[in-house]
Order: structure tokens, then C-alpha cells, then sequence
């Protein structure tokens, strides 16, 4: 997931060498953090959170033969 997560947020940013994704797992899900540079932060995040969203229905979506939960939180 952590690689997934990487590869949307560095096409999508200005300065992708600032894009860093940490991932921690627990029993029953994956929580993977997602900092960008705060001048990319609207870029990663979208209208009214549109693309923030879409980042976390593809990860939903890829995790789902895992079977397990996968929360991404965005932060700067």
C-alpha cells in the first residue's frame, strides 16, 4: 500500500522529492501517512476533498484481498 500510495502522491505534486509515506500495521488494519510539502497540500487533497478521497478508494479498493482495513491520513 505504501507503494501505491507513493506513486498517486508524487504525480500529482509539485515537488515530488518531498512526498513521504510511512506505513504502520496493526492487527486488523493498515494506517499509511502521507506528508507532502504544504505548498502541494491542495493539490493532494482537492476541491472540497475530492482527490484526498479518490487516493483512498484505490487504496480501499487494492487492500480489499487482503482483508484488511486501510485508513490513509494526509498530513503536512
Amino acid at each position: 500500500m505504501k507503494e501505491l500510495v507513493k506513486v498517486i502522491a508524487t504525480s500529482l505534486v509539485d515537488h515530488p522529492e518531498e512526498v513521504v509515506v510511512t506505513e504502520k500495521e496493526t492487527d486488523q488494519s493498515i494506517i499509511v501517512e502521507l506528508k507532502v510539502a504544504p505548498e502541494d497540500m491542495g493539490k493532494v487533497i482537492g476541491k472540497q476533498g475530492r482527490i484526498a478521497k479518490s487516493i483512498r478508494t484505490v487504496v480501499k479498493a487494492a487492500a480489499a484481498k487482503d482483508d484488511k482495513k486501510v485508513v490513509v491520513e494526509i498530513l503536512q
